[in-house]
């Protein structure tokens, strides 16, 4: 006769098990029930004991299933905030209740079922402490994914779908909302103190109208509805539907709770960024509205000039030509002289004009306009000044060659006035998706943060603010002694990036 395998063996000693429990269970679990525990930590309670397991063995169900259902109740006994030490309590005591019963009615059994009862208690205690960890670690886990929700979102909007996609998925519901009551319809005062407060509204009632979607309501056995307070004001609602009767547990409030505090400070804060950047695009618009209103004028300040003391100095100097050449010898000198100065004037008047309103780049290009301004720039200063400029294929807008321009001009002028540079290298060129320009210097120097900083730092304010308004990027490079770089991208309008 064959020998029975451990497996076969164990199996057996958990049937007789079964047997000699089942007429003794209904003690066994009034024992139970002299623990201090509410009605439902005692029935998941009993659902994990010995006298459970003999419960199934006895109806012909495997071990395994024991061993699910065991799993199940311990998650549930973990949401209901028993610890694993008090079930772990628990069931020793069932298992001394055991022990007596045995050694009073059985004595000759405990030996054999030693073994088999050994092991079942081991397994119990292990999917127990497992079933705790799959419970923490699901916590964990939604509140490390609302944490990188709210680091990743784009918006208001798109950070409240991104909740509650994670809390539905982390209570198992088969559908979710968060509400924020602000800039909603306004909800009846009855309602509002009804939703103050967590609810559990079963499908069908007529507490389905507490339901704020539509698309929710009607369609599932129960609901919960959740409110969270912001400075003790009804800020908002969680909302969930599910296709079973099923009643949170204890933890699981505490967490919705958690997690409500955790959306509302987070939708505050998106909801306050949305603001301020939509009154810094307001402050960027009127800002951009302001360096047109000042281009537009400085043109108007430059024809003015040309037309009117600029055509009068013509004048005058052609005058003073024809009065030179008929006066007295004695005169001419002094005419002369009066001649010059009226011609220094004029040039000093077409390089302000040209300041104020860079014409050529309008007539000609940036590129004309750039060595036009660079030429002057070697006229009047002693610096090595090497330009690398590239045509491009189109003409860009009037504001980015008038941007571009001002940028070279304030460059210039920094150098001129501060860096005692003797080598500057200018370059200009495009790609198929932005124009770049930078210009570098072998000058003084200075320290970047501080120079911004400084309230009357207008030229790199001005130069940062108006490739911001463009939507480029200026990044400015410099230390005491190691001269200075601009480096500027500024992307051409319609092209594909």
């Amino acid at each position: 006769m064959a020998q029975a395998t451990p497996v076969e063996e164990h199996r057996e000693q958990l049937k007789l098990f079964a047997r000699l429990l089942k007429p003794h269970l209904a003690g066994l679990d009034a024992s139970l029930r002299r623990r201090k525990a509410g009605p439902r930590e005692l029935k998941s309670l009993a659902l994990v004991t010995p006298g459970a397991a003999a419960r199934m063995l006895s109806s012909g169900r495997p071990v395994g299933d024991f061993y699910e259902q065991v799993a199940y109740n311990s998650r549930r006994l973990a949401k209901l905030n028993v610890s694993p030490a008090q079930v772990t309590d628990a069931l020793r005591e069932y298992d001394r209740e055991i022990d007596l019963l045995l050694a009073k009615r059985y004595p000759g059994q405990q030996a054999a079922l030693h073994s088999a009862r050994q092991q079942l208690h081991f397994r119990s205690l292990l999917t127990v402490n497992s079933a705790y960890y799959q419970v923490r670690e699901a916590e964990t886990q939604a509140f490390y994914g609302l944490l990188r929700a709210e680091m990743d979102a784009t918006g208001l909007d798109d950070l409240l779908h991104r909740f509650i996609l994670i809390l539905t998925r982390t209570f198992r519901a088969q559908s979710g909302r968060l509400i924020p009551l602000t800039g909603q319809p306004p909800i009846a005062a009855h309602l509002l103190k009804r939703l103050a407060r967590p609810r559990y509204i079963a499908g069908g009632s007529p507490a389905e109208k507490l339901i704020l979607d539509s698309a929710m309501r009607g369609v599932h056995k129960s609901y919960w509805s959740l409110p969270f307070f912001s400075e003790q004001r009804l800020a908002g609602l969680i909302q969930f539907g599910f296709r079973t009767a099923y009643r949170w547990l204890p933890r699981e409030l505490d967490l919705l709770n958690g997690f409500a505090e955790q959306c509302l400070r987070a939708a505050e804060s998106a909801r306050l960024n949305q603001e301020l950047a939509a009154r810094e695009e307001q402050v960027r618009a009127l800002a951009g509205h302001l360096m047109q209103a000042e281009e537009e004028e400085r043109r108007r300040f430059s024809r003015e000039i040309h037309d009117e003391a600029g055509q009068s100095l013509l004048f005058l100097r052609l005058q003073l030509e024809m009065l030179e050449k008929c006066a007295p010898p004695s005169l001419q000198p002094r005419l002369a002289d009066a001649r010059s100065v009226a011609e220094q004037i004029i040039a000093e008047m077409r390089r302000i004009i040209a300041a104020l309103s860079p014409s050529v780049v309008e007539e000609l290009g940036l590129v004309a306009a750039i060595r036009h301004l660079s030429a002057r720039f070697r006229k009047l200063h002693a610096v090595k000044l090497r330009l690398r400029l590239s045509p491009y294929r189109v003409r860009l807008p009037r504001e980015t060659e008038t941007a571009l321009y001002r940028v070279v001009q304030e460059c210039y002028q920094n150098i001129a006035r501060h860096s005692t540079a003797s080598h500057v290298n200018l370059s200009l060129r495009s790609t198929d998706k932005e124009v770049e320009l930078n210009v570098e210097d072998d000058g003084a120097g200075f320290d970047v943060n501080s120079a911004v900083a400084q309230l009357k730092s207008f030229g790199l304010k001005g130069m940062r603010e108006r490739v911001a308004q463009l939507g480029g990027r200026l990044e400015i490079r410099s230390s005491p002694g190691h001269g200075a770089a601009i480096f500027l991208r500024i992307p051409i309008p319609g092209e594909t990036h």
